[in-house]
Order: C-alpha cells, then structure tokens, then sequence
C-alpha cells in the first residue's frame, strides 16, 4: 500500500448545549467579556469566574512554594555546605535548549552566591544522552565534590552509585518520566516522582532549576517571604527559565503561565548581552540584511511572544548541540560583553543554517524511504535507521515524518559507531515523537529487553539499540501499537475551538484575545471554523511560497493567509464558498491595522458543496427529460450560449483546453455573465455538443475536455435536441 494524503477531520471543542450555553453566558455576564472569549474560557477547563480568574492570572501569587517538591531541603542544604565549604560543584546538563537554560540558570546563580562552580555538557555524538560514566570520569579529573543534574539524571541509578564511589555526591533535578526505582543521590527532585506531592508536575527541566533557586534564595535570606525570594530570582532568571519552558513544549498552564509572560516581558527589553545578540543577529539572517557586527548599543525593544521563542530563539540556541557544541550555546547566555556576544550569536545563526540543510537532507532520504518501504496495513510505527545521518538532526526529522504521515517515528542513526563495515553490535542512537493515543515511553517500556537505554515524555523520547536488534524491535513496537493505537488515532485531526459567525470577527475580539496569552500547549492560539466565506481573488506571497485570500460578500474588508501554500495549490476560484479553520489576528502595515485570518486549513463550504450536490442531481433530471418551473431560469437564451462558446473557442486557441466544471464555471462568472447557474452552464455544454460546433468529452466527474470543430456549418440553438426538449419542458 502506497501512502495517500490521509482524510482531515475537522471538529468542534464547544458543543453547545443547556449547560454549555448556561455557563458561556455566566462566564461572560461575571468577566465581562464576550461570548465567544467565555466560550474560549470555558473550552480551557474554566467553567466558574473563580477558576476561570486564576487561570488569567499572570501574576507571581501564582507561584508555589517549592518546598512542597520532595527532597527540596536536603537538595538546598546539601548544595549551601557545599558553597561554604568551597568545594568544587559542577552542573551537568543536557544538549537541548531546556538543557542550556538550565545549566545556565544553575551556574548564574550559584556563582552569584559564592559558589566555585563550573559545567559539563556530554557531547551529543560521542557520549549520548544522560548522565555517563565518562563524564563523571571528567569531572572527577576536575575535583568534583558535589554534581547537581539539571534536565536529566532521573534515570542515572548506577551512574549516580559510581559517582559515589568517587567521592562525588549528587543532586538529581529532573523532569522526565521515573523509572521503578529512583537514583541512590543526595536529593531527587522531580515533580513526577510517585511520592511528590507538587500541585504542578509538568514544569520544564529549567523550571526545576528554578524552584530550586527560589528555594535555595528562601533558605539564605528567612527574613523574606517566599513571594518576595520568588520575586528576586525573576527579576534576574525568568527570562531563562521562559526560553526553556517554550522550547520543551511544555503546558502554558498554572505556574508555567507567570513563568513564560513574565519571561517574555523581560526578553523584549533584554539587558542579557548574549540574548540581546542573538534577537539582533536572528532577525538580521531572517530579514536577509547584513548584520552589524559591531553596536555601542543594544538593539531596540521587540515585540516577543512565545512564537517568537519557539521559532527564532530556540532553533538557534538548540542547533549549538545538535551539531556541534552545546557549550557554545551556554557561552553566548553566560557571556558579558555585546560585541563579543554578537560575535557568538552570528555563529549560532550560522549552524543553524548548516543544521537546516542538513535536516532537509536527512527528511528527503527518509520520505524515499518511506514511501518505497514502509508497509502501512501491518506498522502503525515507522521505524528507520541509517548510517549517516547525523543524530543530533533525526529527531526534528522525525517531527516532520510524524505530522506529514500522522503516525508516530522512529530514525536511529550509527553515526560514529562503525568500524569501517557495519557489526550487529553496532548501538545506534534514536530519536522518536508519537501522537495522541500512543505513549512513547511505555511503547519503549514494552521493549526493554530490546534496548541500550531509553527515556523521555509521552510524545518524546530518546534511545539505544543495537543494530542486530532493530528489526526485532520495529516488529515489537508495531506490536504493542497494534493493541494501543486504532485507526481513528491517526487520522490527521484539526481542532477548532468553536465556529466564528463572520459578524462576531472584530477587532475588539482580537484584542480580547490577547488576554489569554502566552500562547502553548494546553493553551493553544484560538482556532476557530468561519464557514460559507465568498472568494474574491487569492494572490501569491512570499517569492509564491504562501498566498492570500480575499473575501467578498459579508467578509469583505477580511483576507486570510496560508502560509507555505502556494496560491497555485489553493484550487479554489472567485464566486465559490469555502469553510476556513484560522485564527483571529491583527495585520499591522504602514501604521494601518486590519483584521486578517491565518488559515491552518480550507475546504470547499459544506453549503457549497451540498448546493452542487443538488444541482447535479437536477442537471441529471432536466437532462432526462424532466419538467422544470421557468422560475428555475434553466433554458439559456442565444447570447448565453454564445458568450460560452467564444470564451471556450479563445480558450482553446491559447491552449487551454481542459476545464473542471468548478474552474469554468468560475471564469464564465467572470468573463462571460455572472448569472449563468450550474445547471444552465451544463445544458449549454450539452447544447454546443449537440449543434455539432464543438466536441465536450467529460473525463470524469468533474473535469471536461473541449474541441472546436473548425468546419462545422453555420447552425442556430433551435436546431439542438436539447434545446427544444427545453423549451418544451419548461412550465410557465
């Protein structure tokens, strides 16, 4: 089975109903907001005006006290002897953008405290993910006492037990996913272990870090409230803290909603040198302008929102370990002079660059793959492997693979473990992303025995098997999707929050909307379904890369925009109605502000489509021989049959001979006469066909071929069959 473009469902989170309807117009009537902000309210799990405020609330009383986190005190105790003590402390971190924020984090502050502090960040390629034993070798070299994991350790237990035998003591700070049995450390905190009691589990690897801090700020200064110690490390940290929480994709909900406004506020005006280079250096490559290397100031404030962070910022701080070092990465944040720091940023930007191509490189070979070998009746679980591809790019491409097929993957990569041929010992090292429905960890859970190592999140995760081993695995893992995923789960799905009434788009409700950001998982960008939308025209965007659509009728004065659609792939024409998925947004230019959809996704109107439904059925009947009222304006007058024939006959003299009914009936609107209905352009074809002046050879439902009959003789409409069965079956 070849891999077709896999059916789109489209559904509604507000279902209205007598208790739906009741608690939108509560929500409205106590927030005072409009009806379609309650239901956006109400669709997020907020169905009373108490809730529903605590929610809205960016505010640092949002905070909890991070000494509900199990193994807090001993973590801050272990780590104040260690700083009175002198002792040696290094923070040991992952490669990804949670990872650096968090070693960042950890190493500031703590140094700012007294600490005599260094890091360690194992190399992506050479030792893998996680806590090893090589590294723990290297920091003993350094005289290492004490090593405090940040976003990662959790799954450490024998590499923490050699540490000890070192000499080295260890502070675990993670937020992955336990394993039965917890590292034998100092302190292991991680808001998902099974004996924490946290309100909140889902905070990123930094936002560990960051309780942490705030904890550790409580214990050195008791006289200040916890809010206050809160306060004081945000004003210095949260921009971090935000940067990583973005980027890990974890839920803008609860504590992560103080954390990632507040982070933002403070980016748009950065005084963090490195930060303010890489926004300087990011937005020169992305606005294809020379970068100045040289500033005796920092650049202006810009506008920052977490689209920004998860699309500009976080590609270029995560590319530093995915292809080279993720050191360079902690250098530029930790760095204190600008032009020193744009220095670092140009070169983040430039492997970044290197990391897109590759990655392009790398989704190419795969889709090949796919496409020629993937048997999609027997795996639900695509899993590829290869020699070259370079591991710190297949997880993006796995991404990619999962949201073009809707499936989840798999791509291992033995780069670096040949020896000049290929060994069944060979460890390749994988990366994998799943969909709802199929829990990634528990899939790798079920085959153990098959794997190195493992570990991650419910959509995310991380591996090492022997190259013997894959195709056993790949059977094993399809095994256990066979019982857990169902054809239902892989279905491309669109989620709107509710259906828009062209009325209801304001510009009132696009500022209303504002309120709820940031914007993230569990706290998505409002999408909502506008249906029954007239084209006007679709241009082209972007060097034809993207295209626009303007509407008429009711929705005149709106455009919607499809980004990475070409206009020649939006095969629509003006006149027809489409159903939209889009969110509501303001278009600034020139200083005029308009309002303006963002598609996610477009389909011809369901009115529409059930209009030509019926018009077809009615063709067929007419064309049978049925009787019609005059009301239904069905027999074509001479100057309409004419018009078709010499806009078709101009057509075909430049070449243009094949016609979707759709797309004719369209260009005759346009060029011919606007009142001309389905049904009357279908007998006019039929008509022509009939007078012998032209050849109309339907090649399928919809699509029409034509030929002028260059000879034929001089004829009238009476002398069509057709044309008198019309007239004869019309009622007046």
């Amino acid at each position: 089975m070849n891999f077709t473009e896999k059916e789109k469902i489209w559904s509604l989170r507000y279902v209205e109903d007598v208790q739906s309807r009741e608690t939108v117009l509560r929500l409205a009537d106590e927030l005072n907001i409009s009806h379609v902000c309650a239901k956006l309210i109400y669709n997020r799990g907020y169905g009373d005006a108490k809730a529903a405020r605590a929610f809205l609330n960016t505010q640092i009383d949002s905070l909890h006290d991070p000494y509900i986190l199990k193994d807090m005190r001993p973590a801050v105790e272990r780590i104040a002897k260690a700083i009175a003590a002198g002792e040696s402390i290094t923070v040991y971190g992952d490669y990804d953008v949670d990872g650096v924020t968090s070693v960042s984090l950890a190493y500031l502050y703590f140094k700012s405290q007294g600490a005599k502090i260094d890091y360690y960040i194992p190399s992506r390629n050479k030792e893998g993910y996680g806590v090893s034993v090589a590294g723990i070798d290297k920091l003993h070299a350094r005289g290492t006492t004490l090593m405090i994991t940040v976003d990662t350790g959790i799954t450490a237990n024998d590499e923490v037990e050699y540490a000890k035998s070192l000499g080295i003591d260890t502070v675990v700070t993670d937020h992955h996913e336990c394993h039965a049995s917890l590292p034998l450390a100092v302190a292991v905190v991680n808001p998902h272990r099974p004996d924490c009691n946290y309100p909140f589990s889902e905070l990123a690897g930094v936002g560990v870090v960051f309780k942490l801090v705030c904890a550790f700020e409580e214990y050195m200064h008791p006289e200040l409230s916890g809010e206050e110690c809160a306060s004081r490390v945000c004003e210095n940290y949260v921009d971090l803290v935000a940067i990583g929480t973005v980027a890990d994709v974890m839920p803008i909900r609860d504590e992560n909603r103080y954390i990632v406004s507040a982070g933002i506020k403070k980016i748009s005006e950065t005084d963090r040198c490195g930060l303010a280079a890489l926004i300087e250096m990011a937005s020169a490559t992305s606005s294809n302008s020379q970068p100045a290397l040289s500033h005796a100031h920092k650049p202006k404030k810009r506008r920052v929102n977490t689209g920004f962070i998860g699309f500009t910022l976080a590609p270029r701080i995560n590319a530093a370990g995915r292809i080279s070092s993720a050191e360079k990465a902690v250098e530029l944040l930790l760095c204190e002079d600008y032009n020193e720091a744009l220095v670092k940023a140009q070169e983040l930007c430039e492997i970044n660059l290197c990391r897109q191509i590759e990655e392009n490189r790398i989704a190419e070979q795969a889709y090949k793959m796919i496409e020629q070998t993937h048997d999609f009746d027997r795996h639900k679980v695509i899993v590829l492997d290869n020699d070259s591809w370079q591991q710190g790019i297949i997880g993006i491409v796995s991404s990619r693979i999962t949201e073009k097929y809707g499936l989840p993957s798999i791509l291992i990569s033995y780069e670096g473990a040949t020896r000049g041929f290929a060994s069944q010992d060979d460890v390749g090292k994988g990366s994998g992303r799943s969909i709802k429905g199929l829990n990634l960890v528990n899939a790798l859970t079920a085959c153990e025995e098959l794997l190195e190592r493992y570990g991650g999140h419910e959509l995310a995760a991380g591996l090492s098997v022997r190259r013997g081993s894959v195709d056993l695995f790949r059977e094993k893992i399809n095994e256990y999707a066979a019982q857990h995923l169902t054809d239902e789960d892989t279905k491309i799905r669109y989620e709107a929050d509710c259906e828009l009434e062209i009325g209801e788009a304001t510009m009132s409700l696009a500022q209303e909307i504002e309120m709820l950001e940031p914007f993230g998982v569990a706290n998505s960008t409002p999408t909502f379904l506008v249906r029954d939308l007239e084209i006007d025209r679709i241009i082209s965007l972007g060097a034809g890369n993207h295209s626009k659509i303007f509407f008429g009728g009711e929705a005149q004065g709106i455009s919607a925009v499809c980004f990475g659609v070409a206009a020649s792939k939006l095969d629509y024409s003006r006149g027809e109605r489409v159903d939209i998925l889009c969110q509501l947004a303001i278009n600034e230019f020139r200083g005029v502000k308009s309002l303006q959809f963002i598609t996610q996704d477009i389909r011809m109107s369901e009115n529409y489509t059930s209009q030509r439904i019926v018009d077809k059925k009615r063709y067929s009947e007419i064309l049978g021989g049925a009787d019609f009222s005059a009301t239904e304006d069905i027999v074509p007058t001479r100057d309409e049959v004419a018009g078709v024939y010499k806009f078709l006959r101009y057509e075909i003299g430049h070449g243009h001979s094949v016609f979707s009914d759709r797309a004719l009936k369209s260009q005759i609107d346009n060029c011919v006469h606007s009142g001309i209905s389905y049904i009357k352009l279908r007998l006019i074809l039929n008509i022509l066909d009939d007078m012998k002046v032209m050849s109309v050879t339907e090649l399928s439902g919809e699509l029409f071929e034509f030929h002028i009959y260059e000879n034929a003789q001089k004829t009238s409409i009476e002398n069509s069959q057709i044309f008198r069965m019309l007239t004869a079956n019309c009622r007046q």
